[in-house]
């Protein structure tokens, strides 16, 4: 138990805590925007940051805003008790859908708020089960939900939970802050030259084998950057295999050598890179999730998304709206590549129609805080 040694230390630094819990680093983007605020409307509050998964604590252990990160404690009573102990939180924040139940027990026997922030539930669930009585009486120990839609309030309605306000996804507000402060990329816009740009965005290799074909069928006024989930030096060189000719590693960039295709081996840019995209084809859908479309589709890039995508409110009305698109083979992806690339005012539409979305999407935060008032 050295987490709760190194716990034991951090919690005498404060005598005003409050947590936020975090899956992982998606759910921490989330989370991310709250913690800005709070920090920014009371700056004497120490705020101990948890993870459930390696990918987040790794990346954001040292998260300056947070005063303590760590791994979450197993879910145990005991260890709920004693982690209240330690901090006497004023208040709990679990992001998205992050139910630890003997915590959640623990926290409301304590009388310390709990609140779900950007919280997104789904019909097939235990709690809407026949069987999932035990399930919903738990869901009674939070003080108040901040969902992402309409759906998830309708649903804690239809099991009589009404302590909820639809305030939307928080992930918007630091997407749209990101897309406001994007610097400028010499390398890529010596690559683009006045040419038009297709994206394809964390790909796996499901996704490469069905988009090579229609990659080399663009139109001659296309430059085309492909930036994979993985870049190991290993899956660079079967990508680079699959492409063949004509391309270049983003690492070893020459603007002296004419190419159509540029090859992104670093991580940490493609979120600022879709600021040169006409559009975009983002990776994951032929897999098992698709990854985050809020980054381009807040540039106002129209995206093109494979089938697994039922999790994303986002994809679903975008995919409604006419600002995303499904595709399910490769014969569906070359006609809405080709579509996206050849008719300017389709492209055009579809792009309004992101922008539009996104500035519908923004203020989730400030209505949170709204909401939460003076109970801080």
């Amino acid at each position: 138990l050295k987490v709760f040694d190194y716990l034991e230390q951090q919690s005498a630094t404060s005598n005003h805590w409050i947590w936020f819990h975090a899956a992982s680093l998606g759910e921490f983007e989330q989370g991310r925007p709250v913690i800005e605020a709070l920090k920014k409307e009371h700056p004497g509050i120490s705020v101990l940051l948890t993870f459930f998964s390696p990918s987040g604590y790794e990346i954001r252990k040292n998260y300056n805003l947070a005063d303590c990160v760590a791994y979450l404690p197993t879910d145990t009573i005991l260890h709920a008790k004693r982690l209240t102990k330690l901090f006497r939180f004023e208040a709990a924040f679990f992001i998205k859908y992050e139910f630890w139940f003997n915590y959640m027990y623990v926290l409301q026997k304590q009388h310390i708020p709990l609140y779900f922030i950007s919280a997104r539930l789904r019909k097939n669930q235990h709690f809407f089960a026949w069987y999932g009585g035990w399930f919903r009486k738990q869901l009674k120990y939070v003080s108040h939900f901040f969902v992402q839609d309409q759906g998830t309030e309708d649903l804690l309605k239809s099991i009589g939970i009404i302590n909820s306000t639809v305030t939307g996804d928080t992930r918007f507000d630091r997407v749209a802050s990101l897309a406001v402060t994007a610097k400028r990329f010499e390398n890529i816009e010596a690559f683009i030259g006045s040419k038009n740009l297709f994206i394809a965005g964390s790909t796996w290799p499901e996704d490469e084998k069905l988009l090579v074909e229609s990659i080399k069928m663009l139109p001659g006024d296309f430059k085309i950057i492909l930036a994979p989930h993985d870049v190991s030096p290993t899956h660079i060189t079967n990508l680079q295999k699959l492409i063949g000719d004509h391309h270049q590693l983003y690492s070893d960039f020459n603007p002296n050598i004419e190419c159509n295709i540029l090859i992104i081996n670093s991580i940490g840019i493609l979120s600022q890179l879709y600021q040169y995209a006409r559009f975009v084809y983002i990776g994951g859908g032929f897999g098992s999730n698709i990854h985050n479309i809020q980054e381009p589709v807040t540039f106002g890039c129209p995206v093109i998304i494979g089938p697994k995508h039922e999790n994303f409110t986002e994809a679903i009305d975008l995919i409604r709206l006419g600002g995303a698109f499904a595709v399910h083979d490769k014969d569906s992806i070359k006609v809405k590549m080709l579509q996206l690339a050849k008719d300017d005012k389709f492209r055009e539409l579809a792009s309004d129609i992101c922008k539009k979305y996104v500035s519908h999407q923004i203020g989730a935060t400030a209505k949170i805080l709204q909401a939460l008032g003076d109970r801080l």
